[in-house]
């Protein structure tokens, strides 16, 4: 199985995400910024790694991701100030994928949303807007790049409990258990009907495995 790199190793999405990587016998390594937070991605049978994504610059994030299959990006500002959201959200993505490159890692999932793209239509003044903005140029870096890359769109994350079933081809964001946004990215990860693919989606009808293989026969 594969070695994946995880950073954002704490969110929400990524708590419950790290469980199902290790289940499917991948060797998960999580980035994550606070050491207290190394007990509980531990306790997911991940493995915690102390980095600050942020401040790292391009070789110490290609030694960072040297030697594995995969990177999964899961991190995010997490709101505040646009200049940080920018960095991160942003900035320290694009370095990651850049590293990727330089550290020959064949595979690259972005978690994004839903909306995410050039003409996102956010208003300006919106505080959404710097969020909207550094998604869009974060995405376009990986389209351009030579990765096997697979961009995760989902819609607004909710607590549900998990279904086990989206919908990719809805035009209109509706919304999307986290537990189910986990499964998704941990089924994208050896799915190549994925490769080199946007995949946005909802709660649904499909299971997730099917809807995944049936992208094989779409439009990418």
């Amino acid at each position: 199985m594969s070695r994946i790199l995880l950073i954002g190793g704490h969110g929400k999405v990524a708590l419950l995400l790290e469980p199902l990587l290790v289940a499917a016998g991948h060797h998960v390594t999580a980035v994550v910024r606070n050491p207290a937070h190394e007990a509980e991605v531990a306790a997911t049978g991940a493995t915690p790694l102390v980095a600050d994504i942020e401040r790292f610059d391009l070789d110490q994030l290609t030694s960072l991701e040297s030697g594995n299959d995969v990177v999964i990006w899961s991190a995010g500002a997490g709101g505040g100030s646009a200049e940080r959201t920018y960095e991160v959200d942003r900035d320290a993505a694009i370095r990651s994928i850049d590293a990727a490159v330089a550290a020959r890692v064949p595979r690259y999932l972005m978690v994004s949303y839903f909306g995410a793209r050039p003409d996102h239509g956010v208003d300006p003044a919106d505080s959404f807007y710097a969020y909207a903005e550094a998604k869009a140029a974060a995405d376009a870096h990986l389209r351009e790049s030579p990765l096997d890359w697979t961009i995760l769109a989902p819609s607004a994350l909710t607590l549900d409990a998990p279904t086990g079933r989206i919908d990719v081809d809805a035009d209109t964001s509706l919304s999307v258990a986290r537990a189910d946004v986990a499964a998704v990215v941990a089924a994208s990860v050896d799915e190549p009907a994925t490769s080199r693919r946007t995949v946005r989606f909802n709660t649904g009808d499909v299971p997730i495995a099917e809807a995944l293989h049936g992208l094989a026969g779409a439009r990418a």
